[in-house]
């Protein structure tokens, strides 16, 4: 322990030497260090001289640490794999730096076009200035040369000559008048309106010889007609009425032609005047033919051939029904097409043509040539063998039994009276009608009374005698509803009625029918057609059929329309692409002046009215540049690579015959408010809408704090004169489009199926166009027609509680349409829609269409309509009986034709666009 001690305390022994201690340890720590930087410094380096030293040797087998060879490195396994890697980096790096070269030189390249096309489009930008400068400066060159060269087109400046003028041309004879030679077509602008003045019979002695019902018929149509005017300096045609006169006041015909050149627009020789004489019997003379009328055109219907000036005179119909309206429930039905008799006469001829031509001796003087054969006697006895060889019925009489009417000479009088002459002819699938036995005599009014009967009900004329100039010849197709055969042929008359087929017999009664109703049965129709004729012939457009004012009532909007999401849920139907526009209106029709021309015979023959105010057809693609559009839709297309599949072009084109075009929303409201504001909104976004009428159908007017939805289209509210169904097809002149969508307020159709039924009317212009399909049936029990509303495999009728139908069928169904049909809608506040159907079928012969499988359109929870009521479909069966009466036959047809998209229920990839096309 002291040894230690004494360590601790820094000494040795006894007086310890602590700095020798300190200075041994020093000594320690300097030669530690010293080796230790000799060892880790000196002896690499010493090693790395020796190894190189050694692997300098020649023989390579003596090297012991030199480097060795690659594949002697890469036999262990770890380092093959990284010797591997290594290769495929530095391939990997090369190929990297070839690329960075590459791109490098592209960029360079790029950087060069870039300021290429920039100093490129600084060019074109000051070339493009230039080009508007000068296609600037060029528009107003243009302007200024078609203001010079082109003078400006306008109306032509109406030619008024004085009324005292007498330096007209004379025809070397009246019997040479025409158009051309006494016609004054100055007073007769395209412009005019073809103004009409009608003197007043009362002013002048002869006015009380005339029948006053004719005289009161005469009146009251005049007072409506609207060509009439008050003013006689502007008029075009002057009308003076001269018969029917009452034979024990007659005034002696050279009174009568004083009075007539007395009048004060007669101007010397009458011309621009037109005299009607009409006849109420069969019995009415021709009084006229003793009369020198000047160049004054005569309307009648007793004509002989030195009298008739054809292409200027008119033969009219006899005015029968002068008074009255026709009973449609007295008229017997079209169908069945053959009735008992196969053709029946009953006449009886008071003198023969010989004992005319001795005994009237101021027409012998008039005749020229020898006198005719007389194939009476030839035409009874032949038609005596037919009724007794009972191949057919056949009812024949020449000898009349009541006292026959009075006639003129070798004329056919007529037998008893008029009911009793219907009787038969109701009767008889042919009327015969004997033409007089003097072909001077080129139209009776007895001829006239035989035609005006058998087409009142339905018996088809068969009018002996080719000569004849039936009433209206130079506008009406005859041969459509009669046969007029030569007298020679009277043998081969009753092979020719047998072989006649029964589709043939039925289209001529609808014909006659039509005819019938259209230029005969009314004084209205008979004076409205005498006003037509001269008008077609002097080639001035009818004058504008006129609409329904819309007296608007103030509403306000400015509620945002909300968005149903049902609306949004196209279901099976694809539509292809939408082009939203902003309202605009249809193209104006532009051949009011070339349709006079061009379309006489069918407009007369198929019009749907006397008055031709509305004288075209809508639905023939005559439009100005047509060809442009025929380039899509029904246009060639090259195969392979060109447009088209999407239906882009087919709703671009609309088929490829008719312009783009919107339609109208009519839509028929009774006090629903809430109902009519949903269904509004529903219409929000709808492409192709115009606007909106609201038929407000209630004397209490809209609540006036209600607030109409604002669905980006004009919404007209159009106040009605009484609760009718009938306003729903008003001809409103709010409505700017000739596609007109009927709607009613509780309807619930979405947005695509709208658009589709669109789209299928504007293929199918002339039909109704709609959704939910009805059908008639007959009842065998009741031998009555019924209306039948369940599912079925086919239709008839499609509900215009949501269709699609032409603007042009609204003047029809408010104008044109007899007035019982709308009577009866008034009646049983019901059938409107059914009426619609019947005229539509009835001018188309053709059945509605049906798009979709829709079959009802109301929407869940609304109110109770009238439909729900049980009375409904019993009105509904006595509508469509009541109609059938009216028109004489069923017009509606049977369909089991329904349209859907091409692609409809087809499973197509998403990325493929379907097309819009009809099955």
């Amino acid at each position: 322990m002291t040894g230690y001690t004494m360590l601790r305390n820094g000494g040795v022994g006894n007086g310890g030497q602590p700095w020798v201690l300190r200075w041994s340890s020093r000594i320690r720590l300097t030669w530690l260090s010293f080796t230790l930087f000799i060892i880790l410094v000196f002896f690499p380096l010493i090693a790395h001289y020796y190894l190189t030293t050694i692997d300098d040797a020649d023989d390579a087998g003596k090297r012991i640490f030199g480097p060795r060879t690659g594949n002697e490195l890469c036999e262990v396994k770890h380092v093959q794999d990284l010797c591997r890697i290594r290769e495929s980096v530095s391939e990997e790096l090369l190929q990297l730096e070839a690329k960075r070269q590459e791109l490098n030189s592209e960029i360079a390249k790029l950087n060069l076009k870039i300021e290429a096309c920039k100093k490129s489009i600084e060019n074109a930008k000051q070339d493009l200035l230039q080009l508007k400068n000068v296609i600037s400066q060029t528009e107003h060159s243009y302007k200024e040369l078609m203001a010079q060269n082109q003078p400006k087109l306008s109306l032509p400046i109406r030619l008024l000559p004085d009324k005292d003028d007498v330096t007209f041309p004379l025809p070397k004879s009246n019997r040479n008048c025409r158009l051309h030679n006494c016609f004054d077509y100055s007073r007769c602008p395209l412009t005019s309106g073809f103004p009409v003045y009608v003197y007043n019979s009362d002013d002048y002695p002869f006015g009380s010889s005339l029948d006053p019902l004719i005289k009161q018929a005469f009146e009251a149509t005049v007072r409506t007609n609207v060509y009439v005017t008050e003013n006689a300096n502007i008029a075009c045609v002057y009308i003076i009425l001269v018969g029917e006169m009452q034979e024990p006041v007659m005034p002696k015909p050279t009174e009568l032609e004083q009075q007539l050149h007395s009048l004060p627009y007669w101007r010397t020789d009458g011309h621009n005047h037109l005299i009607i004489n009409l006849s109420r019997k069969s019995e009415t003379q021709n009084f006229i033919y003793n009369i020198s009328t000047g160049r004054a055109m005569i309307a009648q219907s007793t004509f002989y051939d030195v009298q008739y000036r054809p292409g200027f005179d008119i033969v009219v119909s006899p005015l029968v029904h002068a008074m009255s309206e026709p009973n449609f429930l007295e008229i017997p039905p079209q169908v069945p097409v053959k009735r008992k008799y196969l053709f029946s006469f009953q006449g009886e001829k008071i003198e023969s043509l010989r004992s005319s031509l001795q005994e009237v001796r101021s027409f012998e003087e008039e005749i020229e040539g020898n006198a005719p054969a007389d194939y009476d006697d030839r035409i009874i006895t032949t038609l005596k063998a037919v009724q007794d060889s009972k191949l057919d019925f056949v009812l024949v009489e020449f000898t009349c039994k009541n006292q026959p009417k009075a006639s003129l000479p070798t004329e056919w009088a007529l037998c008893g009276e008029r009911d009793d002459r219907l009787e038969l002819l109701k009767l008889s699938t042919f009327a015969l009608i004997i033409t007089p036995g003097d072909t001077h005599l080129v139209i009776s009014a007895g001829c006239a009374m035989r035609l005006f009967e058998a087409l009142e009900v339905g018996a088809i004329p068969v009018v002996l005698g080719e000569q004849v100039q039936l009433p209206y010849n130079d506008v009406i197709r005859w041969n459509e509803a009669a046969l007029i055969i030569p007298k020679p042929r009277i043998t081969e008359v009753h092979f020719l009625l047998r072989s006649i087929s029964d589709n043939d017999l039925l289209a001529m009664r609808r014909q006659g029918r039509f005819l019938w109703e259209t230029y005969f049965s009314t004084s209205d129709n008979v004076f409205s057609t005498v006003l037509a004729i001269i008008r077609t012939r002097i080639q001035i457009p009818a004058a504008p059929i006129r609409e329904e004012t819309a007296v608007e009532i103030p509403h306000r909007s400015g509620k945002a329309a909300g968005t149903d999401p049902n609306m949004a849920d196209n279901g099976d139907l694809d539509l292809g692409p939408v082009e939203t526009e902003p309202p605009y209106a249809s193209p104006k029709y532009l051949r009011n002046f070339t349709l006079t021309a061009m379309d006489i015979y069918r407009n007369w023959n198929s019009a749907p009215g006397p008055f031709h105010l509305f004288p075209y057809t809508p639905f023939d693609p005559v439009l100005p540049s047509e060809a442009k559009f025929l380039g899509s839709g029904t246009g060639f297309r090259p195969i392979g690579g060109g447009a088209g599949g999407s239906g882009k072009e087919f709703q671009a084109a609309l088929g490829g015959n008719v312009p783009r075009e919107q339609f109208t929303v009519v839509m028929l409201t009774y006090e629903r408010e809430e109902v009519l504001m949903n269904s509004l909104e529903r219409l929000n976004g709808l492409p192709y809408l115009n606007k909106v009428v609201v038929v407000w159908n209630s004397p209490k007017l809209p609540s006036e704090d209600l607030l109409w939805p604002d669905i980006g289209v004009p919404i007209m509210v159009v106040r009605t004169e009484k609760n009718s169904l009938n306003n729903r097809f008003l001809p409103w002149d709010e409505i700017e489009t000739e596609a007109i969508l009927s709607i009613d307020d509780d309807a619930h159709l979405r947005h695509d199926e709208i658009m589709f039924g669109f789209r299928v009317w504007r293929e199918a212009r002339d039909r109704i166009v709609g959704f939910p399909g009805r059908y008639h049936a007959w009842d065998i029990p009741h031998q009555s027609w019924l209306y039948n509303s369940n599912y079925s495999c086919e239709l008839s009728m499609v509900l215009t509680g949501a269709a699609f139908f032409h603007k042009y069928y609204a003047y029809l169904y408010s104008y044109v349409m007899p007035q019982a049909i709308r009577d009866m809608v008034d009646e049983y506040i019901n059938c409107e829609d059914i009426a619609m159907n019947f005229l539509v079928s009835h001018l188309t012969r053709k059945p509605p269409i049906k798009v979709t499988s829709r079959w009802t359109f109301r929407c869940p929870g609304c109110p109770q309509a009238l439909s729900h009521d049980d009375s409904h479909f019993h009105e509904r069966h006595k509508c469509i009986n009541f109609f059938v009466k009216v028109y004489g036959y069923m017009p509606l047809l049977y369909t089991q034709f329904r349209v859907d998209s091409v692609l409809f229920k087809t499973r197509l990839p998403h990325d493929k666009t379907k097309c819009f096309k009809f099955i």
